[in-house]
């Protein structure tokens, strides 16, 4: 087959592992940045164009857009999906997992378990809002962050409205989530390829620290799923119309609970901790299903 990955830096782990993964199992793997490619938005021959070449004759893309360029590398990733392209991502799934606040409502709408959330505009309405989510301790998360920028703990109602507060005066929208205090700064993350979790690891937070994030001094480690974690992994993957992802989870008093559904999850930190080769998991995914490219996004939310 031939492979097109979208990164910014083919240096980068992830992007690496994939290539090498894709080359090991005998089929030809390119590297694009997609901030690079430019469309010719056509109705008889749409195309791909980098570097002054059409993008032709590929089997399959996998997407790993940055962040703070979703808008463009949807696009991107949209154009190779009218060409008829297979891709390890749809672009409206990448879409809808990179808005925090779709994502959760589309999980809820799946009777997925969450962490209690509240979603306020007017900072009149920030007690009810601090109320709705059991009151202090709290956690408030900016929607546009991530790595666990712009997460903030607040241990008083006092902090929680003064930290509200000061994101509304930047108008900054946010979610106001519970702090599920017995998780103890530890995660889990569930790399799901297909409708299986492939691998899975326990992210446990620096001392002092209640994310998890290993950008943000996290440790990693090997773990055994139960099967309600396992089943609510799959379960959230499929609610988002992702066919790889990261399923963030945590263990609360009343059952595991998603935190988050990444569409571009980093794979270095997973697969030293688990020994497992998730890249060449993913390409085997690919080898499975490119040439039977029949499935469309059919999620209406």
């Amino acid at each position: 087959m031939k492979i097109v990955i979208l990164s910014q830096k083919a240096s980068l782990y992830s992007t690496r592992r994939l290539k090498e993964a894709g080359e090991a199992r005998g089929h030809e793997v390119h590297v694009i940045d997609y901030l690079r490619c430019y469309m010719n938005i056509t109705a008889h021959k749409p195309q791909v164009i980098y570097q002054g070449k059409p993008l032709s004759e590929v089997d399959a893309v996998i997407p790993r857009i940055g962040a703070s360029q979703t808008f463009y590398g949807t696009a991107v990733v949209r154009q190779f999906e009218m060409i008829g392209v297979f891709t390890a991502n749809e672009s409206q799934a990448i879409s809808r997992s990179r808005d925090k606040l779709r994502c959760l409502q589309i999980l809820a709408r799946e009777g997925i378990g969450l962490p209690v959330t509240g979603f306020a505009h007017s900072t009149k309405d920030i007690e009810g809002l601090i109320d709705t989510v059991g009151g202090a301790p709290l956690v408030i998360k900016l929607l546009e962050g991530t790595q666990g920028i712009g997460v903030v703990l607040a241990e008083t109602y006092q902090a929680a409205k003064s930290v509200i507060e000061a994101f509304r005066g930047l108008d900054a929208n946010i979610l106001v989530q519970e702090f599920i205090k017995e998780a103890g700064g530890m995660d889990i993350r569930c790399l799901v390829v297909g409708e299986k979790v492939i691998a899975a690891m326990k992210r446990q937070g620096a001392p002092g620290e209640f994310r998890s994030n290993l950008h943000r001094g996290g440790t990693a480690a090997k773990i055994k799923l139960t099967p309600e974690e396992r089943s609510t992994a799959v379960r959230a993957a499929k609610a988002m119309g992702l066919r790889v992802s990261g399923v963030d989870i945590l263990r609360s008093n009343h059952g595991p609970v998603v935190m988050e559904v990444n569409s571009s999850p980093g794979l270095e930190g997973i697969e030293a901790a688990t020994d497992i080769d998730v890249a060449g998991k993913i390409v085997e995914f690919l080898e499975k299903n490119a040439k039977n490219n029949t499935s469309r996004d059919r999620i209406k939310y």
